[in-house]
């Protein structure tokens, strides 16, 4: 068999092309963000705290519905809403939700639990 016969150069061609396009495969994201960057936004505005928590309470219903992993920062932006509706209890949740999954936030989480607790002793 020829290098130059057609048969060869299709089946080389085939070959080139499939790893061509198996390249430009997009990678599936580590995170599933949702709307979690835009209700950081809105925090920082100053928008509605209420309905922030409960754009990020539907957004980890349908992160969890799909088996996908929350970002870094998730559960104690949630955790910061509850602290500022009073609604202390789950904003400890949270923290210690965040604390578990990302344990290099460990030192900032035990901080904002003992501002809360804290807090609530005043």
């Amino acid at each position: 068999m020829n290098i130059t016969s057609p048969a060869l150069r299709t089946v080389a061609g085939l070959l080139l092309g499939g790893a061509l396009l198996s390249g430009c495969n997009t990678p599936k994201p580590l995170y599933q963000w949702e709307s979690y960057q835009p209700q950081v936004y809105s925090y920082l505005k100053g928008d509605s705290k209420e309905e922030q928590a409960i754009a990020l309470e539907r957004d980890l219903e349908k992160i969890k519905a799909k088996n996908g992993a929350v970002p870094p920062g998730y559960h104690a932006q949630l955790g910061l809403l509850y602290s500022s509706l009073g609604k202390d209890d789950q904003m400890i949740q949270q923290l210690r939700t965040e604390k578990a999954l990302f344990p290099e936030s460990a030192k900032y989480m035990d901080f904002l639990m003992s501002n809360a607790s804290k807090g609530a002793k005043q």
